[in-house]
């Protein structure tokens, strides 16, 4: 090895200082939220007590099955009959030989929290659904056994309530509309029965909607969140609840970094409800609603698309005497912007019921506001059936005229009766539709009807094709249609008129 020379060394000394402070000074340059949090542990040990483990366990009964026939002297024979004999119910239950298999016990964890020292716990509703028993298991391994306050399937949470055998320690819910892209979270459960375990990640994504129901509004973070997180906080660096840690996104069921969190602002309504009345009781407008498409604007001048489309109105509902029509656009609700049928969704749901509020709607391009007493919206509402009538081969053949790559009849009693339309259904029907149409596209069917061409009622094929034939005079790109099914469901369907 060859001796580097002084001057040499000299030089290579500086050279490394000089390197060593100026990666000194560009990392002290960096952000502390670009280098990660530095106060995870304090948040850990600050709220670690308030999460909670939930064991369940239910009983399923057994059915009996059929054992599995073997050929004589099969080497099988008597593993087979010992395997399945001694699963048998016990004598008088069955016996040995025709008995039902013996009921069987289910044991599973999850997560909660405490967000009431007088022991108020949340949780998910998919980790005690089904359950005979229910224990919290707080963080020093005590063991109680706690009972169901209330549940919402909708949005997957319940409420559990036990007596605390001590001082409990609780946590508080965050405004989960404040956190940002980007902003770090601790989350806090059960995974895998471990035990409680940290992880942190940051919020990836907000108002998630992934279509597990109809308000779906997750957190989206990388946090690790794997089975038994189910049910635990999600923490800003405050060491408030900013989520519910419900469901993640896996070919593995393990983490890869993609989690998801009911937002606390929900949450907090629900545990509030569930507290005071058991149940949910949401607000109901009373309409049918779906998305404005961007041809949907075009034909309803409304620029830029946006807001949620009435396409039909209960009789019953508060939107009725409140003068809301199909054709309608909601673009405010209650003072909040509505963006998408899923924003005005989540919105009337999350309004007292009984509230009057104002609703912005756009109307043949005009802004207006309607005053609207909010109902509550029922469950179990059941939908109207249909009364099929039997199906006529010897009905007259409709006349029918061609016109957006459909076949137009006027409505006839055989037609009714062939496509089982309702009476109270008025408009024209379709009879075909060419395959190679945007008609087709758009899932226009025989058996349609179309009740309405841009907003104006039509009775006739040829209604329809004079109220095209000037759409396309007046430069029109796409025509608005109101259409009906056989049970008079509605629905707008903008196609091409070039």
């Amino acid at each position: 090895m060859i001796a580097a020379r002084p001057a040499l060394s000299r030089r290579l000394r500086m050279m490394g200082a000089a390197i060593s402070i100026g990666a000194a000074s560009m990392l002290s340059s960096v952000p502390a939220s670009a280098r990660g949090p530095e106060g995870i542990a304090d948040i850990a040990e600050k709220v670690i007590d308030a999460v909670v483990n939930i064991s369940t366990s239910q009983t399923i009964e057994a059915k009996d099955r059929t054992m599995p026939q073997l050929p004589p002297g099969s080497p099988f024979e008597e593993f087979f009959d010992d395997f399945f004999k001694n699963r048998r119910g016990p004598p008088g239950k069955g016996g040995d030989k025709s008995g039902e298999f013996q009921p069987r016990k289910t044991n599973s964890l999850g997560s909660g929290f405490i967000v009431d020292t007088a022991g108020i716990v949340v949780t998910n509703n998919h980790v005690i659904a089904d359950a005979d028993e229910i224990n919290v298991i707080l963080n020093d391994g005590t063991k109680i056994k706690a009972e169901l306050v209330g549940v919402d399937k909708k949005t997957d949470l319940a409420v559990l309530k036990f007596k605390p055998p001590k001082p409990l320690t609780s946590v508080k819910f965050g405004d989960s509309d404040k956190i940002r892209l980007g902003d770090w979270v601790v989350a806090i459960g059960n995974p895998f029965s471990l035990g409680g375990t940290v992880t942190a990640g940051i919020v990836s994504a907000k108002n998630r909607d992934i279509s597990q129901g109809p308000y779906d509004s997750y957190i989206q973070t990388d946090a690790a969140i794997n089975r038994g997180n189910s049910g635990g906080p999600l923490f800003n660096l405050d060491g408030e609840v900013i989520g519910v840690n419900t469901l993640i996104i896996s070919p593995t069921g393990g983490s890869i970094g993609l989690g998801f969190a009911v937002p606390s602002k929900t949450v907090a309504g629900v545990v509030d409800q569930l507290q005071k009345f058991g149940e949910l009781r949401r607000g109901w407008l009373g309409v049918r609603i779906q998305q404005v498409t961007d041809e949907i604007a075009d034909s309803l001048n409304i620029k830029p698309a946006r807001g949620a489309l009435v396409a039909g109105v209960d009789d019953k509902g508060p939107a009725k005497p409140a003068g809301i029509e199909p054709g309608d656009v909601v673009v405010k609700f209650d003072g909040k912007d509505v963006k998408d049928p899923k924003d005005l969704s989540r919105i009337v749901a999350d309004t007292a019921v009984g509230k009057e509020v104002d609703v912005v709607i756009i109307r043949k391009g005009n802004e207006e506001t309607r005053k609207v007493t909010l109902g509550r919206l029922e469950d179990n509402d059941k939908a109207q059936q249909a009364n099929a009538k039997p199906k006529d081969d010897t009905a007259e053949k409709p006349v029918t005229q061609k016109a957006l790559g459909l076949d137009l009849a006027a409505l006839s009693k055989d037609l009714r009766t062939k496509y089982k339309i309702k009476d109270s259904v008025k408009g024209v029907v379709v009879t075909g539709v060419d395959n190679a149409s945007d008609a087709a596209e758009k899932r226009l069917s025989a058996g349609d009807v179309i009740v309405e061409v841009a907003q104006e009622a039509v009775s006739s094929a040829a209604d329809i094709k004079k109220r095209v034939d000037q759409l396309k005079k007046d430069g029109k790109k796409s025509v608005l249609l109101l259409v009906s099914n056989g049970d008079g469901e509605l629905r707008f369907v903008a196609l091409g008129v070039q």
